[in-house]
């Protein structure tokens, strides 16, 4: 299986791909840079682990760019995995439209022209491929500061299910993955307090660990999860 990921330099996503490579799985990384931990699985993967530089600021690059002049037409696309994303937190009081369009960019736009060419691939080599769209929780429930970010999430929600219900007669699904608070780089800022009171927000009492998500997106990925399309499927350690 061939899968495409976005933001594979690391946290959730080279975890991702470790998940995929483990299974067998050839991974097509993109992410802005490279990072020593992902240039160490590149090596470690013989091949299976190929990866394209590229800024998901740049909507207009992505036909020519990632299809195109990477992916080609030989290459049969199974799947997609948008994960990367950026995160402009703060209260709407202060909302500074330039800091929001550019995570509308990185977090809807770009992954909507990703989702258009790599259907458009599933349907080339006559496949029925998965999408899978990473969310977050602050979609669901409130959190001080991610109003803004959380509305990335909920468009991404929302484009989804009606992607499911327009692509389903052709086998293709989609589907997102709804990740509770992480111990990642992405929340490294905040205190052992605010971490800890976050937690106790949630049934389990802790963070939701990264390599569920990453196993929640293999299983969505496969045959296993075949009748399963149009969902959120919630990873987050019992929030909701």
């Amino acid at each position: 299986m061939n899968v495409l990921v976005t933001g594979v330099s690391k946290g959730l996503g080279l975890n991702i791909a470790r998940a995929l490579l483990e299974k067998g799985h050839k991974v097509y990384g993109v992410s802005r840079t490279k990072t020593e931990d992902l240039e160490a699985e590149i090596v470690k993967s013989s091949g299976r682990l190929e990866w394209l530089p590229y800024d998901l600021e740049n909507s207009e690059g992505v036909n020519k760019d990632v299809f195109k002049n990477w992916i080609g037409t030989k290459v049969a696309l199974h799947g997609f995995v948008n994960n990367a994303a950026a995160a402009y937190d703060d209260i709407i009081t202060n909302l500074n439209s330039e800091a929001l369009e550019r995570m509308y960019r990185i977090n809807v736009f770009t992954p909507l022209v990703f989702t258009k060419y790599a259907i458009r691939n599933m349907l080339l080599h006559n496949i029925s491929g998965s999408i899978l769209h990473i969310s977050s929780i602050s979609a669901h429930t409130g959190y001080k500061g991610l109003a803004m970010y959380a509305s990335t999430k909920g468009a991404l929600e929302a484009f989804s299910k009606n992607t499911a219900r327009e692509w389903g007669e052709k086998g293709i699904r989609s589907n997102c993955v709804v990740a509770g608070f992480m111990d990642t780089e992405m929340s490294s800022s905040l205190s052992a307090e605010q971490k800890n009171r976050i937690y106790q927000r949630t049934s389990l009492k802790k963070a939701v660990d990264v390599d569920s998500i990453s196993q929640t997106i293999a299983f969505l990925l496969s045959d296993d999860a075949k009748s399963i399309t149009g969902q959120n499927i919630h990873v987050d350690s019992g929030t909701i």
